[in-house]
């Protein structure tokens, strides 16, 4: 039996854009992406604590150290500049594996959007 459990968090980050004009995604920071252990194109979970939006859509990389998170496209209508959200994935693994499995966590400073 396989589960999806989560593999990775980014907690409480700023919204620093939102870009209408884009043809989609999220736009993060590379450095918070390879702290969290997300690679670019993979589905997340984007969950807003200022509104309470919660909606899914995929990664691209942001310039490295920049503290870049930009909501695109349709997600764009769904966060306000300086939102704090939080960005999950999820990975499907055998049960067993699972009960072992420890997701990566990141808690950046909010203000900067950089590790502390």
């Amino acid at each position: 039996m396989y589960i999806e459990v989560l593999k990775s968090k980014i907690h409480r980050v700023t919204v620093t854009e939102a870009n209408l004009e884009y043809i989609g995604s999220i736009t993060i920071d590379e450095d918070l992406m390879d702290a969290a252990n997300l690679i670019e194109h993979e589905k997340v979970y984007v969950l807003d604590n200022n509104n309470g939006e919660r909606f899914e859509t995929y990664v691209i990389k942001g310039q490295r150290a920049s503290g870049t998170i930009c909501l695109n496209g349709a997600a764009a209508r769904r966060v306000l500049p300086g939102d704090i959200i939080i960005i999950l994935s999820y990975a499907h693994m055998d049960f067993e594996e699972a009960k072992t499995f420890r997701p990566t966590t990141v808690f950046p400073d909010t203000a900067t959007n950089r590790l502390i």
